[in-house]
């Protein structure tokens, strides 16, 4: 402990990080690298199969997504008049009606190059193969400084010439490249986690699940950190999964890890967890704002207190679908066919105009962006056009019905039913026996296995979704500690992390809505966001690779010969022990 007081802490990642893989998943992206890196690689967590199938979905799962009912429809204008009122904004209807003049939308033919990069067009992906005989047109048009208009027309020069013998359909295409593919493309896209929880359904069975992680992170492995299989026992893995993760889900990623990818050990750290240490915190309540899900849970000194956990079912994606829905709605939207759940490419869009337009601040809020519109494999279209209400969707994050999280459900999840507990002792319990059962274990085979029936299935965590604000949630989450000096702690320590985060004008609107949601009867007066560290979207990240590092003891790490010879079974001397109980012991570290 006082080599760790003592040292610098970029010289003790750099020593013991060398060989820790850290590893982040998420819906939308996953963020892995080395734990001695000051930041990891931020890839889109998807993969693309080609294949020769009819009828071809383009995307795996989009037979999932549900069109918005009529009274989704009216909640969601209802919850527009109450954002319009606290924002001080025009009604929803209020605004079209009293519209004495058209909307003027220009279309840009070229894009000037002195536009800001979020102005700039998202270019398809070349599927094909490369081959030495390749035409100079085709590599030259791969530059990157070629404009999406020329590279249209040289990929249609030599689309006839691509679609013979000489070339050969690339098998598989991971990450940003696999949502840039066209929609006539011979291509079925794979997001292998949704709404925080592995993407399980009738139309992605559980072991194409899999096998679609493990390609995706053996690719990131190989290609981009460039660690060979052969070299893999030389590292140790870290998973920071997030709250939303059951037990099954976390087994069956550390088998992935393990078995699989072939590290010589991994433990497992909660997201929560991670983001108070990547921020150098000790007790904190942590809202992690990721893509699909939001998530709220207090740390008390190091340690996670399960209780406290909430779960939203909305993100930045649904933000981003309801800046679309917003200015349908005020007829400002180009008219193109744009569909975020059939085409990525149109998500990566609206995504990139979230980002660089939507803000949370009071009064009308319009700006004039470039719209683009991508049409099987033609160049894309460029259409200037005035935005409005820009500071409506974000505050969905309050109002959720804004949102409609329905039209894009998590997976169905009844297969999560585990026998084996990852997070507690388990195989010493008395485990209750129906009275009416013999001594004999196979006595009533005839009626099936009710040996069963008696054996418990645990539940690793409540995983019930909250049909509630932001501001309610972390309210809720705070005030179910019980005791008053933590919670008045908790409230002046409130961390805001995820991509979501980066929102201009969050930080105060979540402030003043939170003290707002405090009921009267509570003696707390202060509420107070604290100023992320770094990059919002990287803290558990980081986080993760300060646990790595100071985990001293590896009492919780399980090495890959006993997870696939024993599991967490009884002998294996080793079981994953969830950071619910994991103490702070360098705390004194963290905070010096």
């Amino acid at each position: 402990m006082d080599y760790l007081k003592s040292v610098v802490p970029s010289q003790l990642l750099s020593e013991r990080g060398s060989n820790l893989v850290i590893i982040n998943p998420g819906s939308a992206n996953i963020r892995i690298g080395l734990a001695s890196k000051d930041t990891p690689l931020n890839i889109p967590h998807c993969i693309a199969w080609h294949t020769t199938q009819e009828p071809r979905r383009n995307v795996q799962d989009q037979l999932l997504n549900t069109q918005v009912t009529t009274t989704q429809y009216m909640e969601r204008e209802k919850a527009y008049d109450m954002i319009a009122s606290f924002l001080k904004i025009p009604f929803i209807d209020e605004e079209v009606g009293n519209n004495s003049y058209p909307r003027k939308m220009g279309r840009v033919d070229g894009l000037n190059p002195q536009n800001s990069r979020k102005d700039t067009s998202f270019d398809w992906t070349d599927v094909y193969q490369k081959e030495p005989s390749s035409s100079s047109a085709l590599e030259s048009s791969e530059n990157k400084g070629t404009t999406s208009e020329s590279l249209g027309q040289h990929r249609d020069a030599n689309t006839e010439e691509l679609g013979s013998s000489n070339h050969k359909y690339k098998k598989v295409i991971y990450g940003e490249e696999a949502l840039k593919i066209s929609p006539m493309a011979p291509y079925t896209l794979h997001r292998p986690i949704r709404r925080g929880h592995l993407n399980i359904s009738l139309h992605y069975p559980m072991q194409q699940v899999l096998e679609d992680v493990h390609a995706i992170w053996d690719f990131i492995l190989t290609e981009k950190l460039h660690i060979p299989l052969h070299e893999r026992h030389k590292y140790a893995a870290m998973l920071v999964l997030p709250e939303t993760f059951d037990n099954r889900e976390i087994k069956e990623l550390l088998s992935i890890v393990l078995r699989d990818l072939r590290f010589s050990s991994a433990v497992v750290h909660q997201e929560g967890l991670a983001a108070a240490f990547g921020n150098g915190l000790s007790t904190a309540c942590v809202v992690k704002m990721g893509a699909q899900v939001t998530s709220v849970i207090c740390i008390e000194d190091g340690a996670a207190l399960p209780h406290t956990e909430k779960t939203l079912p909305f993100g930045g994606e649904d933000i981003s679908r309801c800046l679309l829905w917003t200015q349908r709605h005020h007829q400002t939207w180009p008219q193109i066919r744009t569909d975020m759940f059939t085409k990525p490419i149109d998500l990566l869009m609206l995504n990139r105009l979230k980002e660089s337009y939507c803000e949370i601040k009071e009064g009308e809020l319009d700006a004039v962006g470039v719209v683009h519109s991508y049409e099987d494999g033609m160049p894309a279209g460029s259409h200037k056009t005035r935005l409005t209400a820009l500071n409506v969707p974000p505050m969905g994050l309050f109002f959720p019905m804004l949102l409609v999280p329905d039209a894009y459900p998590p997976p169905p999840s009844v297969w999560f039913r585990d026998y084996e507990d990852m997070l507690e002792d388990t195989w010493h319990m008395e485990f209750p026996r129906r009275p009416e059962m013999s001594d004999g274990l196979f006595s009533s085979m005839n009626t099936g296995y009710p040996m069963w029936d008696s054996y418990p299935a645990f539940s690793a965590k409540p995983k019930k979704e909250e049909k509630i604000g932001l501001a309610e949630a972390i309210t809720s989450s705070i005030l179910s500690t019980g005791r008053i000096d933590l919670q008045r702690k908790l409230f002046c320590s409130i961390l805001l992390i995820g991509g979501v985060a980066l929102t201009r004008g969050l930080v105060p609107a979540v402030e003043e809505r939170v003290l707002h949601a405090i009921p009267s009867n509570e003696a707390i007066d202060t509420v107070e966001v604290l100023q992320s560290r770094s990059n919002p979207t990287f803290v558990p990240w980081k986080g993760g690779a300060i646990l790595g590092i100071l985990d001293i003891g590896r009492d919780a790490w399980i090495h890959r010969d006993d997870w696939i010879r024993n599991g967490i079974h009884i002998g294996s001397g080793r079981k994953y022990k969830d950071s619910y109980f994991l103490q702070a012991q360098a705390m004194c570290y963290i905070n010096s």
